[in-house]
């Protein structure tokens, strides 16, 4: 079942899941409840490597009457044949724009695209609608700037975990407007797709902070704004769906990759063996591969 290409790189995600592990185990869980266990946690993430090439530019993204603080990253040959929204993870309360920099360069020259990052704003000092509010506003500036600033007007927009649940709930917004024409692609990595604990998967991170966080206070959390996957999901643009075996939203990418197909919508599904969640993010062959299985997809959709 594994694919062939694939299976050269199953020893080392095994190997690799064990070392993890074993240096989860030797550190005390950190309570990101409190003051001191929040900042702990955010202070607490992998460092990423420096990316080579110019750095990405820092601008404020406004429209609507709101702004947010974007990061841009252009291709070092050529004018960008596109722009991709790019949307963080780290659960809604962790993380930030600057540290995609290294993958968003990567992207950039690999697909000869402009990758615009989001800083949005985090739970739970801003909690929901924050952040959906804040991407909406980058791609709405998106929209409005693309043609000028980048000199296309094909745009995609994507995300991992926490980023594809908004860049799925952005989409949304962005097709209620009658807006989401110009987005050629979604590139969804292990999204976080229902918040409102409906599915026996989703049902494992009932008690997990995130939620808390994020829609502590909010009674209907199957609203599409949070979880998108209760939402109509016509005439939305060709996804990608990236997703390993391990992952505990692997129920919640299954489940979208089928509602998009039957709301007529064109899903591409790619699940990689022996891995877990945020293994893009691994030194590890099985992500290499699967990020240049993910760089092709998006040089397809901006070559049409």
């Amino acid at each position: 079942m594994i694919d062939p290409k694939l299976a050269s790189f199953v020893a080392e995600a095994r190997e690799f899941n064990v070392a993890a592990a074993g240096a989860k185990n030797t550190h005390a869980e950190v309570d990101p409840s409190t003051p001191e266990g929040l900042e702990a946690h955010r202070a607490g993430l992998s460092q990423r490597p420096t990316p080579d090439g110019p750095p990405a530019e820092e601008a404020i993204a406004e429209a609507g009457g709101r702004q947010v603080p974007v990061r841009v990253t252009n291709p070092q040959d050529g004018s960008p044949r596109g722009v991709y929204l790019e949307i963080h993870g780290g659960g809604f309360y962790m993380s930030s724009a600057a540290r995609s920099d290294f993958r968003n360069r990567q992207l950039a020259d690999a697909v000869g695209i402009a990758v615009v990052s989001v800083d949005y704003r985090l739970a739970p000092e801003d909690p929901w609608p924050a952040a959906p509010d804040d991407c909406e506003t980058a791609a709405l500036w998106v929209l409005e700037q693309a043609e000028a600033r980048f000199g296309s007007s094909r745009l995609a927009i994507g995300g991992s975990s926490a980023g594809a649940n908004l860049a799925m709930t952005t989409l949304l917004r962005l097709r209620e407007k009658g807006l989401v024409a110009p987005f050629v692609a979604a590139a969804l990595q292990y999204g976080a797709f229902d918040l409102g604990l409906r599915t026996p998967a989703a049902r494992k991170f009932a008690d997990e902070y995130y939620l808390k966080a994020y829609v502590g206070k909010v009674e209907d959390r199957t609203n599409p704004d949070i979880s998108p996957l209760f939402g109509d999901l016509h005439d939305l643009p060709p996804a990608l769906l990236t997703v390993a075996t391990l992952d505990p939203v692997l129920e919640d990418t299954l489940l979208m990759a089928m509602r998009l197909s039957a709301a007529g919508g064109d899903a591409d599904l790619r699940v990689y063996p022996e891995s877990g969640h945020g293994f893009l993010g691994f030194p590890i062959g099985m992500a290499r591969a699967a990020w240049e299985d993910i760089e092709s997809w998006l040089a397809e959709r901006f070559a049409v």
